[in-house]
């Protein structure tokens, strides 16, 4: 009674917020900025949708099942490496659940996948003191000699310098001090910076690691090997340590620093995307694909990045079963594997399902964490009138907050289908504090709010299933 009087109180406060009419356009743009170009009209009603728009909001804000789910995922598995144990338990729990759940076509579609193993690591500065630094090494990174690496370290703030000190690195450790601007401009010295590095004759690499804040926290991530350059050592240090060692370096004090790590690759080993589906009453050829990935780093739990984004999915195919809401079209949830360090499961999906990738309808990706929802990326190459309708679904949305569409969006899973001509989006949140622990020790389940984790399922909810069922393909 307690759960059908909240779910009353909620739907409720969706109607009463839920605009009557369109909001007033935004001020128009500088006379410098080109005018947007007018969308055409939108084909959806969304008056049609009003009420099941509600109800889903009201039992997705009212209902703890993605909550519990990624607190089990986290604190019974953990963190899940492609390759490992781990992540094959992922896969296993995820499928029997799924079944629990009476879902359509529950399975496990084989995918191979890279075996990279961390071992033991550590950093210390060895000169002109001692010191133990915080560090990760790089997904991907070779493993040094058992006696480590010591040597010098120069440090630079951008690869221009990095060119200017030219042949003057060799034999050195390079250490990229670079402070975050974004995450796309910001993340070039994580994954190319060993190997510019290496070009010059260094013999290991340092990266500040890509985050705006840290309590002496390293961040992770890959690297990538240039073509014929040396595959040198890299690791992340935090700011705190980058910064120590500018300071030292700007004094010409001559820091030296000893790296050790057991980095290898294994051979590659068997892991799987886990699918499963809600199949539409009319048109089940046709497909909204909603999906995350189930591999993590091998650090922290993997909350929000990207258990958070496996169980929202994973939330909308049972949540609309639940509610007897079966739309047109087919929903598949998406579990993909090897996000993080090799993105073996999106290309393996679309090789699976390239026969039907036309059928694709639309793709939402959600790897951004799981705060609270602000609406959606909606493909820059989205025709005008998929956006038009997207933003008129959008409207659904406003009362709590998630109504608005930005101009691009995607996801490294649905990339491979996108570069196929599918039209992909992505869940957006309010990202402020995601890569203070990106990849990181402290990416925990206690990081994750139960409002905002209800929130970002409420969303991908609607969203999915109005594009599912409206009458007009998207």
């Amino acid at each position: 009674m307690r759960r059908t009087f909240l779910l009353a109180l909620v739907t409720a406060l969706v109607f009463a917020q839920a605009p009557a009419q369109r909001r007033p356009a935004p001020p128009p743009a500088p006379a410098a900025t080109p005018t947007p170009q007018p969308l055409p009209p939108p084909r959806v009603r969304i008056a049609d949708y009003r009420e099941r728009a509600a109800r889903i909001i009201g039992a997705a804000l009212t209902d703890d099942t993605a909550y519990r789910r990624l607190a089990w995922l986290t604190d019974r598995i953990g963190h899940r490496l492609s390759g490992s144990e781990a992540l094959e338990r992922a896969v296993g729990w995820a499928l029997a659940e799924m079944k629990r759940d009476r879902l359509d076509n529950v399975r496990a579609e084989k995918v191979t996948v890279p075996h990279w193993v961390r071992g033991e690591e550590s950093l210390e500065l060895v000169e002109p003191s001692s010191l133990k630094l915080s560090m990760l090494g790089l997904g991907g990174s070779e493993g040094t000699p058992p006696e480590g690496i010591t040597a010098e370290a120069v440090v630079v703030r951008s690869f221009d310098e990095l060119e200017a000190l030219g042949e003057r690195v060799r034999g050195k450790v390079v250490v990229y001090n670079v402070p975050f601007t974004n995450y796309g401009q910001t993340v070039a010295y994580r994954g190319a910076g060993a190997s510019r590095a290496a070009r010059y004759g260094a013999v290991a690499a340092l990266v500040r690691s890509v985050t705006p804040v840290s309590l002496q926290t390293p961040h992770t991530g890959s690297l990538r090997y240039l073509e014929n350059t040396p595959r040198v050592p890299a690791a992340a240090v935090t700011i705190e340590g980058a910064e120590l060692l500018q300071r030292m370096y700007e004094r010409g004090e001559r820091p030296r620093v000893r790296l050790k790590m057991q980095a290898r690759f294994l051979p590659d080993a068997e892991s799987a995307n886990v699918v499963a589906e809600l199949k539409g009453r009319e048109r089940p050829e046709e497909v909204v694909l909603v999906g995350g990935h189930l591999d993590s780093w091998d650090v922290g739990q993997g909350a929000h990045d990207d258990g958070g984004g496996c169980v929202v999915s994973w939330e909308v195919v049972r949540l609309l079963k639940e509610l007897n809401l079966r739309p047109r079209r087919t929903i598949r949830v998406v579990l993909f594997t090897n996000e993080e360090n090799g993105l073996r499961g999106g290309s393996a999906y679309r090789d699976a399902h390239r026969a039907e990738v036309p059928n694709h309808v639309l793709a939402i990706e959600s790897d951004s964490g799981v705060y609270r929802p602000t609406g959606f990326g909606l493909s820059s190459r989205a025709s005008a009138q998929a956006r038009a309708d997207v933003r008129e679904i959008a409207r659904l949305l406003s009362g709590i907050r998630a109504d608005r569409i930005d101009p691009d969006g995607g996801g490294a899973d649905i990339g491979p289908i996108m570069a196929e001509g599918v039209t992909g989006a992505s869940l957006n949140v309010d990202g402020s504090h995601y890569f203070d622990i990106h990849h990181t020790h402290a990416d925990t389940f206690d990081k994750v709010s139960p409002q905002e984790l209800a929130a970002c399922v409420a969303a991908m909810a609607v969203m999915a299933y109005v594009v599912a069922d409206m009458p007009d393909r998207l």
